[in-house]
């Protein structure tokens, strides 16, 4: 009996052991906050310099001055859902199969790395905009926005029950985020992805902050009045000029619906007498379209402002509660935005403004502080970096690479020089053609396909960083041309993009010339 009792005993130790052991291998695990905002252009905020000066963010800033800032962090398709289906995946759009925000559904049944944290015994969850149409799985907990949302009073859904709620939607979103790490299960690293309706369009501010510049006159963007020659049609052909697209809710001209009485009460108070200045003043031309880029920096830059405070709120929690030390903070949006430079708002262009997306990561013990990264990177990247956080192993299919060593200050020598986008969406919204096309530190080549305008351009960073005039078959050019021909076929082999692409990828609407 007595040594029954002790091999009981022995085996019970054992299993504390053990236990204890993953125990102690989930404390060494990180942690992972990644904040998420949406169409936030990298030009409003502080960190990247922007010459206008447009905004402070002390606290997205905070990220990058306690980790990495990368400078070139690049998408593969510039709009919001491919965006979000990319860093879940880790792959191109053609291959996760959500190509557009038309007619896609994203496949929640596919291996996500969420999904791979979730069975590692990471506690997962999702909160804030999601904008993939099915019901997000790999998360202990999700609590999202149906659709794209709304700025006031937004109801979300919360694991399958739909809740109505009051307040600002960034706030709510911040508020559902520290809640989840209040009761979250303690014992388990955990990851958390906390996502930000704004600064989408209609970039509608937060009430408190309606006079948060006091009448700032905002410098123009040198581009603002571009009139696009030096290029193709597809260029001048767009829809998404602040002087002929902008309509009377981004101009706060009409007031939201889902205000209450006592919120339309402060909403008509700041703007009603702005609004009847501006109809007095009975503006045209130039001045009519300075006026319209004014109220969006005022607004769009305001809902920037409730993003960097409710980033403040979480990292705030992370130091009170003794976790940032072993907690990976990212920021990033789904991609860059314009603000005003060559007239636009919106994004979908292989273009800087648009093709980039700010990234900044704080890694505390492993990511230098204060380190600026100008390696090309990509939200293809976010998943693989994850997971070898976390200690787990990469799928060959996915199609990005861990920035593990790159945090660490060890960049590859083989780390990528080029790098491939193609955007699908077409005819709406907006009208900008289907085009693809390679990136590299200097040149940009782009592939106008899919509609009876089919031709190619290309662009010298180093000489034009404006991208104001192509230099395709000019005898300069040449070898560089030669050379982006080839690395682009090469990138399209290994990417595995197909050479036809489906009609239902461009959209619900017919292609002109198909």
């Amino acid at each position: 009996m007595t040594d029954l009792m002790n091999k009981l005993l022995v085996s019970l130790l054992l299993l504390l052991l053990c236990a204890g052991a993953s125990l102690a291998a989930d404390a060494k695990r990180p942690n992972i906050v990644f904040i998420f905002s949406d169409d936030h252009a990298y030009q409003a905020i502080s960190a990247y310099n922007d010459p206008r000066k447009l905004i402070e963010t002390p606290n997205i800033d905070r990220i990058g001055k306690e980790g990495v800032c990368f400078t070139r962090c690049l998408v593969p398709n510039s709009i919001c859902g491919p965006s979000r289906a990319t860093v879940l995946t880790g792959k191109y759009n053609h291959i996760n199969g959500f190509v557009n925000n038309t007619n896609c559904r994203f496949d929640g049944s596919q291996m996500t790395f969420p999904k791979l944290l979730q069975a590692a015994g990471y506690q997962t969850a999702m909160i804030g905009k999601w904008h993939l149409i099915s019901d997000p799985t790999g998360f202990d907990f999700w609590q999202i926005l149906p659709g794209q949302g709304v700025y006031y009073n937004p109801p979300m859904i919360r694991n399958g029950e739909r809740l109505a709620l009051n307040g600002y939607v960034t706030d709510l979103i911040t508020d559902a985020s520290i809640d989840w790490l209040k009761s979250r299960d303690k014992s388990k690293p955990f990851l958390l992805m906390c996502h930000h309706k704004a600064p989408h369009r209609e970039w509608e501010p937060p009430l408190r902050l309606l006079d948060h510049e006091h009448g700032r006159r905002y410098p123009e963007p040198e581009t603002l009045f571009d009139n696009y020659s030096g290029r193709g049609i597809a260029e001048h052909d767009q829809d998404m000029t602040i002087e002929k697209t902008m309509n009377l809710k981004d101009l706060k001209l009409t007031a939201p619906p889902q205000l209450t009485p006592e919120q339309r009460k402060e909403w008509d108070a700041y703007y009603d007498p702005r609004n009847e200045e501006f109809r007095q003043a009975n503006l045209s031309g130039k001045e009519l379209v300075s006026w319209k880029y004014q109220r969006y920096m005022h607004d769009y830059l305001a809902c920037v402002k409730a993003v960097d405070e409710g980033v403040g709120r979480l990292l705030k929690y992370l130091d009170d509660e003794g976790l940032a030390d072993n907690t990976i903070v990212v920021y990033s949006s789904d991609q860059g935005f314009y603000l005003g430079e060559h007239g636009w708002f919106d994004k979908r262009w292989i273009f800087e403004e648009s093709l980039r997306t700010p990234l900044l990561i704080r890694w505390p013990g492993a990511a230098k502080a204060g380190t600026i990264n100008n390696a090309i990177v990509s939200n293809l990247d976010f998943g693989e970096t994850f997971l070898e956080a976390a200690g787990l192993p990469v799928p060959e299919e996915m199609q990005g690479h861990s920035l593990v060593p790159v945090l660490k200050g060890m960049t590859p020598s083989d780390w990528r020089t080029s790098f491939y986008y193609q955007y699908y969406e077409y005819p709406a919204p907006h009208h900008v053609r289907p085009h693809y096309g390679v990136v590299t530190d200097r040149y940009k080549l782009v592939h106008f396909y899919g509609t009876k305008d089919d031709y190619w351009e290309l662009f010298d960073l180093a000489k034009d960083p404006h991208e104001m005039r192509s230099v395709f078959n000019n005898t300069e050019y040449a070898d560089a041309q030669k050379e982006l021909e080839k690395e682009l076929q090469r990138l399209r082999v290994e990417l595995k993009v197909p050479e036809q692409i489906p009609a239902k990828w461009f959209g619900n609407q017919p292609i002109a010339g198909n």
